[in-house]
């Protein structure tokens, strides 16, 4: 039982307090050494679960969870800290010290509760070292401090790959090279059948003529003479600007290897009435073959083409199978004659005289066929050699309208018994050169092969090149028993007649009309 306490006088009443002198602050304790603390079994992370097989490799990190809080009772809880009943607390000062009863032993508390903040000697020595919480999955490495310098080269980096890229982009589609200047040496190139702009640059860049295709492109947009090129061979010079290269091929006189063959053209030259001479296949292809290379002439002669024709391989010159056998009967460089069509053709220069013989053969042979004769075509018993030997004759002895009729007086008159030759002056002038149709006397009387006047049937060979008209009314003579004609419009149509006597009718008309 507490020992029976005085009575409390009223605060009235009461002595005054003597003064006490300052309290000193405690002296420094060691701290307090805290027995190590067993973590629960449940919170060790090196314990495998009951069951649990790691796999193989490092273990996972696993995430610390916090310790659940404990519960306590309500009533117990407060009851520790309840003051016990009794009289009231007495102030300092009192004579009769309060006897204070411990409800809690103090060593108990400490052990449970090392962190009492109401301890008036409380040190910050006594807390509980550190603990450091491992990081988790999603951030296995502490922060790092952002480094600015580096995130700025970086992004100066990133811009100038992004730019160059650009760049390069831009000048592959817009951008191109291009040579300055005029150029440097000559050089031969070859513009092809339905060649596009695009396809000559390539051309003229693969040869070493412009740096590059869009060069010749872009400067062709200023230029649309390049829109008339026709295909062939051209001289231009290495190492020239897209647009002095624009402005050299566009030039007639860049153009090179260009053989046009008119229709009834004989190899030989024709020397006019007024001594001009019309050139023969033989000179026009020597004159194609020339060009002036850096200095250096290409040309093939005249007598060059002739003695290859006399004497070259037939097969190599490209002379047709069905022509061959009648071709071979003959040494004279004539027996090529009518094997070259009428046309275009673009021979290279530099080639040699039998490759320049070679090309515009082969080249006419595929003419000839396309114009509807081929090696099977026969006509009232005339084999396909001879169909174009009456075709040249057809050419040289009327104009286009009267072909047709023309090539039935020549079938008649060879199947006929009572004419026995054809009779056609064309035949004679052949070897005089001659263009006009008229002959004299003594040019019809002259003995040879090709004077029809002499000689019975066809001539040994064609008398020139017969145009694809020619060929066809060769091909299909319409039907008629003319026998007879004369020039009797001085725009060249003839009058055809079955009976001498008409024939002579006609040739009165014709004087009349000063066509004959």
């Amino acid at each position: 039982m507490p020992p029976e306490q005085p009575p409390q006088l009223p605060r009235e009443q009461q002595p005054p307090r003597e003064p006490q002198a300052p309290r000193q602050p405690p002296e420094p304790q060691p701290p307090r050494a805290q027995p190590p603390r067993e973590p629960h079994p449940s919170l060790d992370p090196q314990r495998p679960l009951p069951g649990y097989q790691p796999p193989d490799g490092p273990a996972p990190r696993r995430r610390r969870s916090a310790e659940p809080p404990v519960e306590q009772p309500a009533d117990e809880g407060l009851d520790l800290f309840q003051p016990p009943p009794g009289p009231a607390r007495q102030h300092p000062g009192d004579e009769s010290p309060t006897e204070i009863i411990h409800l809690v032993d103090d060593d108990v508390y400490d052990d449970d509760y090392p962190d009492d903040y109401l301890e008036d000697d409380y040190q910050e020595d006594e807390r509980a070292e550190p603990e450091y919480i491992e990081p988790t999955e999603e951030s296995e490495d502490p922060p790092r401090r952002r480094r600015k310098p580096l995130r700025w080269v970086a992004a100066l980096a990133v811009i100038a790959l992004i730019g160059a890229g650009a760049w390069f982009g831009v000048t592959q589609i817009f951008g191109y090279d291009d040579y300055q200047g005029d150029g440097e040496a000559d050089v031969l190139v070859q513009v092809g059948e339905g060649d596009s702009t695009n396809a000559v640059g390539r051309t003229l860049a693969d040869a070493g003529v412009v740096a590059s295709a869009k060069a010749f492109v872009k400067a062709s947009a200023d230029n649309s003479k390049v829109l008339t090129l026709q295909p062939g061979y051209y001289v231009v010079k290495t190492k020239m600007s897209g647009a002095a290269a624009v402005a050299m091929l566009t030039e007639p006189a860049a153009r090179v290897g260009m053989l046009q063959i008119r229709a009834g053209t004989q190899l030989d030259d024709i020397t006019q009435p007024d001594n001009s001479v019309t050139p023969g296949v033989f000179t026009l292809l020597s004159k194609a073959s020339c060009a002036n290379l850096n200095g250096k002439s290409t040309c093939v002669s005249t007598d060059d083409l002739r003695k290859t024709a006399e004497s070259a391989d037939l097969a190599a010159m490209g002379v047709p199978d069905w022509a061959a056998s009648a071709v071979a009967q003959s040494t004279d460089a004539r027996r090529i004659e009518g094997l070259v069509a009428p046309g275009v053709y673009d021979v290279k220069p530099g080639w040699t005289a039998e490759q320049l013989l070679g090309d515009v053969l082969k080249s006419s042979a595929s003419k000839i066929q396309s114009a509807g004769l081929a090696g099977t075509s026969t006509v009232q018993g005339q084999n396909a050699y001879q169909v174009l030997t009456i075709a040249s004759l057809i050419e040289r002895e009327a104009v286009k309208q009267d072909f047709p009729k023309i090539s039935r007086v020549i079938y008649n008159r060879l199947a006929s018994r009572d004419m026995q030759r054809l009779q056609l002056d064309s035949t004679v002038n052949y070897l005089l050169d001659k263009p006009v149709v008229t002959t004299t006397d003594a040019d019809r009387t002259r003995p040879g092969p090709y004077n029809t006047y002499v000689t019975r049937g066809l001539p040994p060979t064609p008398i020139g090149s017969p145009s694809s008209d020619a060929i066809q009314a060769a091909l299909q003579p319409p039907d008629g028993d003319w026998l007879y004609f004369v020039k009797c419009e001085k725009n060249g149509l003839s009058c055809f007649a079955a009976t001498l006597e008409e024939h002579n009718h006609n040739k009165d008309i014709a004087r009349q009309n000063g066509a004959y």
